[in-house]
């Protein structure tokens, strides 16, 4: 299973504000040969790091595409560049941010990472995880998605919209 993380914090123009961002986003992905299979509910979630900055909507996909790893990134941010996102700063407010979380198995340490670095750690990708592949694996270590939300860090808000 493929899975892509969506999120939203900053209106987009002529787009509208993060739930808007969001659904086009959806929409624009099949434009670029990536079918949605399922789709989890969108959350509300701060910002993490914890910062000042407007909170997110946030959720994940499932993903067919015939498009390998390597691909598929370059077509979610294509996506992103068409939405207006500049990448300056990590963890900076951004219109737009996909970002390719599990391609099957993979396990990479080279671009693209698989699974995503990061993703294990962040409440705002496992609980909407959950909601799509509730028996899903974290493929390097083992864990399962209840494991890994037990195990998050403290603090992080994540609510369903």
């Amino acid at each position: 299973m493929i899975f892509v993380g969506v999120g939203s914090n900053l209106s987009v123009p002529d787009v509208g504000g993060p739930l808007e961002v969001v659904a086009a986003a959806v929409r624009a992905l099949a434009a670029e040969g990536v079918s949605i299979a399922a789709q989890s509910p969108w959350y509300r979630s701060a910002p993490v790091p914890a910062s000042d900055q407007p909170w997110y909507v946030n959720g994940v996909l499932r993903v067919e595409t015939a498009l390998d790893a390597a691909g598929l990134l370059a077509s979610l941010h294509k996506v992103e560049a068409d939405f207006g996102r500049v990448r300056r700063r990590v963890n900076e407010a951004r219109g737009l941010d996909l970002d390719l979380l599990a391609y099957d198995d993979q396990v990479s340490a080279d671009a693209p990472l698989l699974p995503h670095p990061r993703l294990h750690q962040r409440a705002f990708v496992l609980l909407p995880l959950r909601d799509l592949a509730p028996d899903w694996r974290h493929p390097v270590s083992g864990l399962d998605l209840a494991a890994l939300i037990a195990a998050l860090p403290p603090g992080q808000v994540t609510e369903p919209l």
